[in-house]
């Protein structure tokens, strides 16, 4: 087949797919994207990067600058499909990523070809992220309401042209409206869980403070890819002192940029984490809280192998692949009350669950997987096996292709 995969920050979601089907050797696989490549491409996978040739419209009302963006980005990867397509290029099936606005138009360039959605959440001003945090978004007045139902433009115009729609968790499908829920299959992207899996050999790391980590540590890891209130740092900071009284020796180390937000409001500073710092100063020991910005791939893989424990806290929102491949790497997690992590995350059976706001129940929870650690291996399998059966490259890559291949004959539309 002739497959079209769009994506921002191609190949993104796609990674494995695209693995798999290169493999295969008999598709013509191509990409398009505006970021530059951060990897490289499976063999016989070809990369289009096209530009944006205008920024937002002056004077536009504040509400529509993110329809406007929208729009913008979709003109631009239109005027790339629409070169490819003079090329000789047809697709039998696109797959795309619609967050970011770039297959608005895709349907208008090629319009009988069969368009499969990665659909990753529908927002909503009650009931899931928005309105979750008190302290920190407050009440949201009817305006900032309308401001968010206006996101919900591009995903309702791709709904509408899709032939069909994946999203990785149930949560995630139960946020979009009744009506389409049962136009979008349930499939997780899959995790490598070969790479992510449990070594009893794995060598000390040197952070990027110059500490050295080793195993049989009191380790906690924490990762975001940003450090923000979305994911919980507010809750995990002040944490840090309980933590430390009741295990002065653990070392807490928080991955992620440390700048700017991914979701959510930007701190005062540009830096959440000073905020929350500056709540437990003279209250906890910092030489033994590290923050380690962005790490390569495989480093973040050794940490979690290193790790005693690690803390996932989430509003209502995206799953991050981070959890489950803690959960791969046979790590005791303990994860915040909420949706999606409940999916995942049974309390007592696959890690613990704490109350998103309770510093103090969080505190407790590491403390009990630090000191009980015939608990922590047996919940630390039992995650691994969980994600083993259900979130595996084995267990979801067959079923995305299959997923594909239906959409592409018309089985599904």
């Amino acid at each position: 087949m002739n497959i079209l995969f769009i994506h921002q920050g191609f190949p993104g979601q796609y990674r494995h797919i695209l693995r798999a089907l290169a493999s295969q050797d008999r598709h013509c696989l191509v990409g398009l994207g505006i970021a530059e490549l951060t990897e490289a491409l499976p063999k016989g996978v070809t990369y289009q990067r096209y530009g944006l040739t205008r920024g937002n419209t002056p004077g536009v009302h504040e509400w529509l600058l993110d329809v406007d963006s929208k729009l913008i980005r979709g003109e631009a990867c239109s005027e790339a499909a629409v070169k490819l397509r003079s090329q000789g290029f047809v697709p039998d099936l696109i797959c795309a990523h619609p967050g970011w606005g770039e297959a608005l138009f895709i349907r208008d360039v090629w319009p009988n070809v069969p368009l499969l959605c990665y659909q990753e959440f529908f927002y909503k001003t009650h009931g899931t992220d928005y309105d979750f945090d008190k302290e920190l978004q407050g009440v949201p007045d009817w305006r900032s309401c309308a401001r968010v139902r206006l996101k919900n433009a591009n995903p309702l115009l791709m709904l509408q042209v899709s032939s069909w729609n994946v999203t990785p968790t149930k949560f995630q499908r139960s946020t979009f409206p009744s009506e389409w829920q049962q136009r979008i299959s349930v499939i997780h992207d899959g995790i490598d869980t070969d790479l992510a899996s449990p070594d009893s050999n794995v060598k000390p790391l040197q952070l990027p403070d110059g500490t050295i980590i080793s195993a049989g540590e009191q380790i906690i890891t924490f990762v975001n890819r940003c450090v923000e209130p979305y994911r919980g740092c507010h809750i995990l900071i002040r944490s840090i002192p309980q933590i430390q009284r009741l295990h002065p020796k653990s070392r807490i180390v928080i991955v992620g940029s440390n700048e700017g937000v991914s979701y959510g409001k930007p701190a005062p500073n540009n830096r959440w984490s000073d905020v929350f710092l500056a709540e437990i100063e003279g209250k906890y020991n910092p030489d033994r809280v590290h923050f380690t910005g962005s790490l390569p791939y495989l480093t973040f893989l050794q940490l979690l192998k290193l790790s005693s424990c690690h803390v996932y806290l989430t509003y209502p929102f995206v799953l991050s692949w981070s959890l489950l491949e803690a959960m791969s790497t046979q790590l005791p997690i303990v994860g915040s009350a909420t949706a999606p992590v409940q999916e995942v995350i049974r309390h007592g059976e696959t890690g613990l669950l704490v109350d998103f706001f309770s510093p103090n129940a969080l505190a407790d929870a590491v403390s009990t997987l630090l000191k009980d650690r015939d608990l922590a291996t047996h919940l630390g399998e039992r995650a691994r096996q969980l994600v083993m059966e259900r979130f595996s490259l084995q267990q979801c890559v067959p079923l995305q292709l299959s997923l594909m291949h239906l959409v592409a004959s018309g089985s599904l539309s």
